[in-house]
């Protein structure tokens, strides 16, 4: 009888140096007896200095290939630490990295999201190479899957959504025969293709999410997301002192806290796993013998307030140029417009006269959207702001987080609080975290 399939994923920070990779591998050696399938992040900075690359192509400045020689470079030396001198692993390195030197011999193509996505998508490709790679050289066999041969997108280019079916199909095909082999099969996170074998990306920070479509389609027995932090946490501990490890969690619970905001996992990764009831653990790659926390179906909802702070927000205010209300056909055509930009709505309220809205303000998406509307509706864009969620919260909590700030939105329900706020102090505001997340 086959042992059942287990996912990790590594991300940025645990292969961001030498050392970390050889942190990762000591994690994977005790292992080596299970079916282990791992997904793999660009490693540590990567993905924001490919962005910088995208950015230079398009605007033809000059720094295009100073800017991608850099990147090569560190990754040559973060090999140099694990290999011996003319390993085939630096002709690997070299090869992946011409694909995106072919790309910026050209002009800049007409979609900005297409050639982000053809470009950045190389540091999730080579990261999973040289670990590969070194796990091989550490007799821990390890077999090398291209991700966009399984995972198909739609042609949404930066945001592409997974074809279920297709993806399946393609799982059962290519991965699950690879587990059979035994040994580990690693592959990269974030990325997909379409139809057309042009590759996509899932989304900013999708590679969390990528470990749950594999959990899913070769119904893992758990799924283990290694982080740099002991587990979830009740606050972000780079802004917030006197935070604490939530132990359980339910996936009810977890969905809520990743679509306001909470960085540990990504939104989208926990429906895949809810639906075949896939257990999940985050777990730290710095005490990877801690127990982290266990995410699952049979938790009591019991839990402490929790916040989430989501920055670079915009805050829009739509209203129209008549004199009508905003009704029912009004606000279809908005989200028909919102749709197809991928803006990812965090906060809104309507009121007769007017629509305000919370969007993540990346890219130029919020531009594109208020050109596309403004023949029918006026927009007032407020940038620079922060959401602040709170869930379980107290009356002490609220107070203490909105003071020094200027609430411009707010929304309560029964288990949670939100409010937009701008004027946000610089400094940690670790002294205004009151007791109750502890």
């Amino acid at each position: 009888m086959t042992s059942p399939i287990r996912v990790f994923k590594f991300g940025g920070a645990s292969l961001r140096d030498a050392n970390n990779v050889k942190n990762v591998a000591s994690i994977l050696a005790k292992y080596k007896e299970e079916r282990i399938f791992i997904v793999v992040s660009a490693m540590g900075k990567t993905t924001n200095a490919l962005e910088k690359v995208v950015e230079s192509h398009a605007k033809r400045d000059g720094k295009t290939f100073e800017l991608l020689e850099e990147i090569k470079q560190k990754h040559y030396e973060l090999a140099s630490q694990l290999f011996p001198e003319k390993h085939e692993v630096y002709n690997t390195i070299n090869d992946s990295f011409v694909e995106i030197e072919w790309a910026i011999e050209d002009e800049p193509h007409d979609n900005y999201d297409y050639m982000y996505d053809q470009i950045v998508s190389v540091g999730e490709l080579v990261s999973s190479r040289i670990v590969a790679a070194y796990l091989n050289e550490l007799n821990l066999p390890t077999q090398w899957l291209d991700a966009r041969d399984v995972i198909l997108t739609d042609d949404i280019f930066r945001e592409g959504w997974v074809q279920w079916k297709d993806t399946q199909e393609r799982a059962d095909r290519i991965a699950r025969p690879m587990m059979d082999k035994g040994g580990f099969v690693i592959t990269q996170g974030f990325i997909g293709s379409t139809s057309e074998n042009f590759t996509t990306t899932l989304g900013r920070e999708g590679s969390d999410y990528t470990a749950a479509i594999f959990s899913y389609c070769l119904d893992a027995q758990d799924m283990s997301i290694w982080k740099d932090v002991p587990g979830v946490l009740t606050a972000d501990p780079r802004i917030f002192d006197n935070v604490v490890k939530i132990d359980r969690l339910s996936y009810k619970e977890a969905i809520e806290m990743t679509y306001y905001g909470a960085k540990v996992i990504h939104p989208k990764t926990i429906k895949p796993i809810q639906n075949k009831s896939i257990p999940l653990y985050v777990k730290s790659f710095i005490d990877p013998d801690g127990e982290g926390t266990y995410i699952s179906s049979e938790i009591e909802d019991n839990y402490p307030a929790m916040v989430a702070v989501e920055r670079d927000q915009a805050l829009m205010l739509i209203s129209t140029k008549d004199f009508s209300f905003v009704a029912e056909h009004h606000m279809s055509y908005l989200f028909t417009e919102i749709a197809n930009r991928r803006l990812q709505v965090n906060m809104m309220q309507n009121t007769a006269i007017s629509f305000g809205v919370c969007v993540n303000d990346t890219d130029d998406k919020v531009n594109q959207f208020a050109d596309a509307i403004k023949d029918n509706f006026k927009v007032i864009i407020d940038r620079g702001l922060e959401l602040i969620t709170v869930r379980h919260y107290t009356a002490e909590v609220l107070e203490s987080l909105k003071r020094g700030k200027i609430v411009l939105q707010e929304k309560r329900t029964k288990n949670t609080v939100q409010f937009v706020v701008k004027h946000v102090p610089v400094i940690r505001r670790k002294s205004n975290v009151p007791s109750d997340l502890r």
